[in-house]
């Protein structure tokens, strides 16, 4: 996804730009409690994909668009689908394992992800700022998730006993997304933004529904939280992902902007508020860390 010339934000863009941020930091929240209440992760992304899916298409329509796709389109479109279905099972794998702001932040190493992945796959060498930006985001993701176990009190062991699953599941999830924009970039950039998401989210639905018919169906809420706790995921993600693609391009703002990159921090205040979740202030100082770079990263002039 290449990026055009900076340009400065207005008010508008801005103010969009964190609402969107919100939005998906509430969306994982929404899933935790969906996910307390019997909801499993495949039936999650089935709801949520679909929605947004039907949603973008509708938007389609209702504007005209023409769809046309090469033969390269055709054939990594649905690499790309696959490997974001990957991303949305590992990434609510880890949310229902971790703080809900750890999960985010451990998903946040994506553009080192990006960097490896443009590395082995295409033989691009990464940029210096990535390069420096590493350490520090790998640093301040091992002060938030409190590698050593000394805020929780349980030493290393006992810390990464409890987290571990959780932590692999979350860069499974980075991995992933982090491989599927560089083919994006390199296979998919030219079709529509809309036209892509409704391939990628139609595409990841049907993967996860492959997954709830092998695990016997869908698992759905037990208690009036967790149909709440759907609902809600299924509305924020599918609103979200419609404004990135209808109101932001009318703003003159770049899809995946450095601003949302604050989306760990808006999850890390609505999961203490709603859900109880509390961090240590070590491992907040951590999240600030590791959001801050990767901010800084996806607003260097190029």
């Amino acid at each position: 996804m290449s990026a055009p010339a900076a340009k400065a934000l207005s008010g508008t863009a801005f103010a969009t730009l964190l609402l969107i941020a919100l939005m998906m930091g509430a969306n994982h929240v929404a899933a935790r409690i969906a996910f307390n209440n019997g909801v499993d992760v495949a039936t999650a992304v089935v709801f949520r994909s679909a929605v947004t899916a039907l949603v973008i298409v509708g938007l389609l329509a209702s504007q005209g668009v023409r769809v046309a796709f090469t033969a390269r389109h055709k054939k990594m479109l649905p690499v790309i689908g696959l490997l974001i279905g990957v991303q949305s099972l590992c990434l609510y794998s880890a949310v229902a394992r971790l703080p809900v702001a750890l999960a985010l932040l451990a998903f946040n190493t994506y553009p080192i992800w990006t960097a490896f992945w443009a590395r082995v796959v295409y033989g691009q060498k990464a940029e210096k700022a990535l390069l420096v930006a590493m350490p520090v985001i790998l640093f301040g993701l091992a002060l938030a998730l409190d590698v050593f176990g000394a805020a929780s009190g349980l030493g290393a062991s006992g810390q990464w006993a409890r987290i571990g699953a959780g932590v692999a599941f979350a860069l499974a999830a980075g991995g992933t997304f982090g491989l599927a924009l560089v083919i994006t970039q390199h296979e998919a950039g030219d079709v529509d933004g809309r036209v892509r998401t409704a391939t990628t989210m139609t595409i990841a639905g049907l993967m996860a529904l492959v997954v709830v018919a092998l695990q016997g169906g869908f698992h759905l809420p037990q208690a009036p939280a967790g149909w709440g706790g759907l609902a809600a995921l299924t509305f924020l993600y599918g609103t979200a992902f419609t404004i990135m693609f209808t109101v932001l391009p009318k703003l003159g703002v770049v899809g995946n902007s450095a601003i949302m990159n604050v989306e760990p921090v808006f999850a890390l205040v609505l999961a203490w508020l709603i859900l109880g979740q509390a961090i240590a202030p070590v491992q907040v100082a951590g999240a600030l860390i590791v959001v801050g770079a990767v901010m800084v990263l996806g607003m260097r002039k190029r």
